[in-house]
């Protein structure tokens, strides 16, 4: 096997091989990005193409192999990484949202169903990804009832949505179920807490509210002047991103999408169709660089085919769209979802908490990689501001001091 030439197909193979000296290093990154393209290689780490499904996730979102590479680089230095490498939620959480969000591209709707539910038991804002369902059941009734002029399918697409984003929410009912059965039931009116007692008895949120003093604009104070400033960086890089596919894409942001092209639609029929067909274009694009037939030995004539005839193939079969990325309709939930989230964070919750709270936004490294790409002084910053927090980070919290 000619290890030396594995490292040459990509810009960024050769660095990182060089960082890891070891045989079964070289080997982890060609799976991760090439796929098991190799029969030595068929028995190797199972379970890593599993893992390496946030790159594929990208390059069916972006259409751009180099852009999902960057920002899944960027994602494994993301600046609350001190959390992903402790025992804590974030890097569970990111699992199961990340990969549930796969599966939905992937047209896997109960699988992804499934993910993101378990996203929820890692993290109370779980709930959120139900809005991917959501956002999905709405465009497709659309397409259904007004396009296809079918009722009974529109109905049977809402039900669907609601169920699915229903599940999606039983991690959280199910905690608060939990905490009313063992704090509230059977006790006496004077044993109850208040919360027991409100119309919609929520646990989660009396705790947040009475312990932790989160509310809204509750945390503004000028004491809190610090954790704002150490909350900025990743506020700007989340406003910084809305504006500028606000900007970018007016008409689908004021339309909620409904104002996308019937081509830019029915190369993301996933999302805006309320057909099924068998392989989306966009799964069979992201294949192409995820994986290669066992049965060819040869490096470099696989290397000529990748390059040559499929990037031809991907690029005559979206054309135009190949070209929007970041600015495609199919960021437009993502873009959504971390608008809420930025805007809670900054209005109701403990601000410094954004760093860990947005690090498991896929929109925010897909801005990012855009940056590295078009403007380096930028894109040198963000990795300034990413290493220095990984620092900051280890010192602090290892130490039990305030971070995030």
């Amino acid at each position: 096997m000619n290890t030396s030439s594995s490292t040459r197909f990509c810009p960024y193979c050769r660095l990182v091989c060089l960082s890891f000296r070891k045989q079964f290093s070289r080997h982890w990154f060609h799976l991760s990005v090439i796929g098991q393209c190799w029969r030595c290689l068929v028995m190797l780490f199972a379970m890593w193409r599993l893992f390496s499904r946030p790159f594929t996730f990208t390059v069916i979102i972006l259409k751009d192999p180099t852009a999902a590479l960057q920002a899944s680089v960027l994602f494994c230095f993301n600046p609350a990484s001190i959390f992903y490498s402790s025992i804590y939620s974030e890097s569970l959480y990111a699992l199961f949202s990340v990969g549930g969000c796969y599966y939905l591209v992937s047209r896997a709707n109960n699988i992804a169903v499934l993910w993101l539910a378990l996203s929820g038991f890692a993290r109370s804002n779980g709930v959120l990804n139900a809005g991917y369902f959501g956002f999905q059941a709405m465009h497709q009734a659309y397409d259904a009832f007004y396009l296809k002029k079918s009722a009974f399918l529109a109905l049977w697409i809402l039900i669907s949505g609601a169920l699915r984003c229903i599940c999606i929410f039983v991690p959280f009912i199910t905690f608060q179920a939990y905490g009313y059965y063992n704090m509230c039931l059977g006790r006496s009116s004077d044993e109850m807490r208040p919360w027991c007692k409100a119309r919609i008895p929520l646990l989660y949120n009396y705790i947040q509210s009475h312990y932790w003093g989160v509310g809204f604009l509750r945390y503004f104070k000028f004491k809190q002047l610090p954790n704002f400033l150490l909350a900025s960086p990743i506020l700007s890089l989340a406003v910084c991103s809305i504006i500028y596919y606000v900007k970018s894409r007016p008409e689908i942001v004021r339309s909620l999408g409904f104002q996308a092209s019937v081509e830019e639609k029915s190369s993301m029929a996933v999302i805006f169709s309320s057909q099924k067909p068998q392989r989306s274009n966009d799964t069979q694009f992201s294949e192409k660089y995820s994986s290669r037939n066992q049965e060819n030995h040869n490096l470099k004539s696989r290397k000529k085919i990748r390059q040559g005839k499929d990037l031809a193939e991907g690029r005559t079969v979206h054309g135009s769209l190949e070209k929007l990325g970041y600015t495609s309709a199919f960021v437009l939930p993502f873009i959504l979802q971390v608008g809420f989230m930025a805007a809670t964070a900054f209005f109701v919750m403990h601000v410094q908490v954004a760093t860990r709270f947005l690090s498991a936004s896929p929109s925010l490294y897909w801005f990012a990689s855009l940056i590295m790409t078009s403007h380096k002084k930028w894109g040198y910053m963000i990795w300034v501001y990413c290493f220095a927090y990984i620092l900051l980070g280890s010192l602090l919290f290892s130490n039990f001091y305030p971070f995030t």
